[in-house]
C-alpha cells in the first residue's frame, strides 16, 4: 500500500506534471493581470462603463464560436504543442495591446489563445496522472491556477495604478514564460491522431460528442455545475468593479484586484479540502458548498467594510473551490473513457462560456438600465443559490432511480 501510494506521488510529481503547473501558472498570470491592466486602459480611454462586460463577452464569444474545434485540436496533436502554440497567441494579444492598439482585438486574440489552450491544459492531467490521482492532480492544477489569479490580479491592478504601460509588459512576460515552459513539458503522443479536419465533419463530431455527455448522467451534472459556477465566477469579478466605488467609496484599480485575490485564496483552500475529503466515488458532497455560495454572495453584497467583504469573498472562494475541483475530476474521467478528454474539455468550455455570455449580457443590461451593483449582486446570489439547489435535488432523484430496484 505505501508503495502504491509512493509510486502515485512520484507520478503527481514528475517532471511533466511540473513543465504543465508552471506553465499553467504563468499562463493563468497573465490572463488575470492582462484583464485587470485591459480594464484600466478602456477606464484611461473613457469607454463607456457597461463596455467592461462587453470585454469579457468578446472574450467568451471566442471559446463559443471556437468549441467544435478545439477539443479536436487537443485530442489531434501532442497536447504540451497545443498549449504552447495557445500561449503564444495570448502573447500576441498582449503584444497588440501593449503596442496602443484596439483593446477588443487584443483581448480577442487572447481569447482564441485561451479557447485552445483549455482543453490541452485538463486534458493533459489524465494522460500525465492516473485516475488514483487525478483529484489530487487537478488541486495541483487549481491551486496554481488561483495562486496566479491571486498574483495576477493585484500585479495588473496595482501596476495599473502606477504605470499602465509596465503592467503591461508584465503580461508580455508572463505569457513568454508560460510558453518556456510548454517546451519542457515531454512530448506525448496525440490522443486520437488520424482525424479528419473538415469543418463540417469536424462540427458533427462535437454536436456528437455534446449528445454523448448530455445523455450521461453523471457528465449532465457535472457539466451544469461547472457551467452555473463559472459563469457566476466571471459576473462576481466585474461586479467588483463597480460595486467597490458604490458600497466603499474607493475608486483606484488596485481594491477590486485586491478584493478579486480573496476569492483566489479561498479557491485554493478549498481545492485543497476537496482534494481531502472529495473522491470521484462521493462527489455528491459538494453540493451544499455550491447553493451556500449565493447565500454567501447576498451577504457580499450587502457589506459597506473591507474587512467584512474581504472574509465573505474568501469563504465564497473556499466554497467554490470545493465545489467545482470534483465536478472538473468527474468530467474528465468520464470523458476520456466516452468521446475523448480533449472533446469533454471543449464541450464543457461550450457549457461554461455560453453560462458566462448570458450572465454576463444580464449584468451588462442591469447595469445599464442603471440598476445599482449591490441590488444586482443580492439579485445574483439569490438566482444562484436555487439554480445549485435545483441541481442537486436534480442528482439526488437520479440517484435514488439509479438505486431504486426493478419492479
Amino acid at each position: 500500500m505505501s508503495h502504491h501510494t509512493a509510486a502515485s506521488s512520484e507520478r503527481l510529481l514528475s517532471r511533466g506534471m511540473m513543465a504543465v503547473i508552471a506553465a499553467q501558472f504563468f499562463s493563468a498570470f497573465g490572463d488575470n493581470a492582462l484583464l485587470f491592466a485591459t480594464l484600466a486602459v478602456l477606464k484611461q480611454q473613457v469607454y463607456p462603463e457597461w463596455s467592461q462586460p462587453v470585454l469579457q463577452m468578446v472574450f467568451v464569444a471566442t471559446y463559443i464560436i471556437l468549441a467544435p474545434f478545439v477539443g479536436q485540436l487537443a485530442d489531434g496533436f501532442a497536447k504540451g504543442r497545443v498549449m504552447m502554440f495557445a500561449n503564444g497567441l495570448k502573447l500576441l494579444g498582449a503584444l497588440v495591446i501593449c503596442l496602443g492598439f484596439n483593446p477588443f482585438l487584443g483581448y480577442s486574440l487572447v481569447g482564441v489563445g485561451a479557447a485552445a489552450y483549455s482543453p490541452a491544459k485538463y486534458g493533459i492531467l489524465g494522460e500525465i496522472a492516473g485516475g488514483e490521482t487525478l483529484v489530487k492532480a487537478n488541486s495541483l492544477m487549481e491551486s496554481s491556477t488561483i495562486a496566479a489569479i491571486l498574483m495576477g490580479s493585484v500585479a495588473g491592478g496595482v501596476l495599473a495604478d502606477w504605470s499602465l504601460l509596465v503592467a503591461l509588459i508584465i503580461c508580455v512576460v508572463a505569457y513568454g514564460l508560460a510558453v518556456t515552459a510548454n517546451l519542457l513539458i515531454p512530448p506525448l503522443s496525440a490522443a486520437r491522431p488520424g482525424l479528419t479536419w473538415h469543418p463540417r465533419q469536424i462540427s458533427a463530431s462535437f454536436f456528437r460528442a455534446c449528445g454523448v455527455l448530455w445523455r450521461d448522467g453523471e457528465t449532465r451534472f457535472s457539466l451544469t455545475g461547472t457551467s452555473l459556477f463559472w459563469g457566476a465566477g466571471a459576473t462576481l469579478r466585474l461586479l467588483l468593479v463597480l460595486w467597490v466605488p458604490v458600497a466603499l467609496g474607493i475608486t483606484d484599480n488596485k481594491t477590486p484586484t485586491l478584493l478579486n485575490a480573496m476569492v483566489a485564496v479561498g479557491i485554493m483552500i478549498g481545492a485543497g479540502a476537496a482534494a481531502k475529503w472529495v473522491t470521484l466515488k462521493t462527489v455528491g458532497r459538494c453540493m451544499p458548498a455550491g447553493v451556500l455560495i449565493g447565500v454567501a454572495v447576498v451577504c457580499f453584497s450587502l457589506q459597506h467594510t473591507t474587512l467584512g467583504a474581504c472574509g465573505l469573498l474568501a469563504a465564497i472562494g473556499a466554497l467554490g473551490g470545493f465545489f467545482v475541483v470534483p465536478l472538473n475530476a468527474l468530467l474528465q474521467m468520464r470523458g476520456k473513457d466516452s468521446v475523448g478528454a480533449g472533446n469533454a474539455i471543449a464541450v464543457q468550455n461550450l457549457g461554461e462560456n455560453s453560462a458566462m455570455l448570458l450572465m454576463l449580457g444580464v449584468y451588462s443590461l442591469a447595469i445599464k438600465l442603471g440598476l445599482s451593483p449591490v441590488a444586482t449582486g443580492v439579485g445574483f446570489g439569490v438566482v444562484f443559490a436555487l439554480a445549485i439547489a435545483v441541481l442537486w435535488g436534480w442528482q439526488l432523484a437520479q440517484q435514488r432511480n439509479h438505486q431504486a430496484p426493478d419492479t
